[in-house]
């Protein structure tokens, strides 16, 4: 397999001028329980504001994923929801990590 390269097609904030009426950068401590293989764990994180139907656009995480794999979505007013699923066959148990949302309401 080749390694993907960084390709730039356009860097800065305006394309994103008009999409969307309100933004959220979240920034906060998580720390998931130990996963076993094939299972699911899910934590929430209050963020005042959001709703339904508003968007996880981007998430950040500061440790290794040591494979797992990560959703994030609002689930109710003022609560997003991070879903966290180990593919593996066994348990992953990551440290406490400091988590990035980023969190949008679009235009409608």
């Amino acid at each position: 397999m080749a390694a993907a390269t960084a390709v730039v097609s356009r860097r800065g904030n305006d394309q994103f001028r008009g999409l969307f009426t309100d933004t959220w950068d979240v920034s906060c401590t998580l720390d998931t329980a130990s996963i076993n293989g094939s299972a699911t764990d899910t934590d929430t994180v209050t963020v005042p504001g959001v709703a339904l139907g508003d968007m996880v656009i981007g998430m950040s995480i500061g440790v290794s994923e040591a494979g797992l794999v990560r959703r994030a979505y609002v689930s109710a007013a003022n609560t997003v929801t991070i879903v966290t699923f180990n593919p593996t066959a066994s348990p992953v148990n990551l440290a406490a990590t400091t988590l990035q949302l980023i969190v949008a309401r679009a235009v409608i």
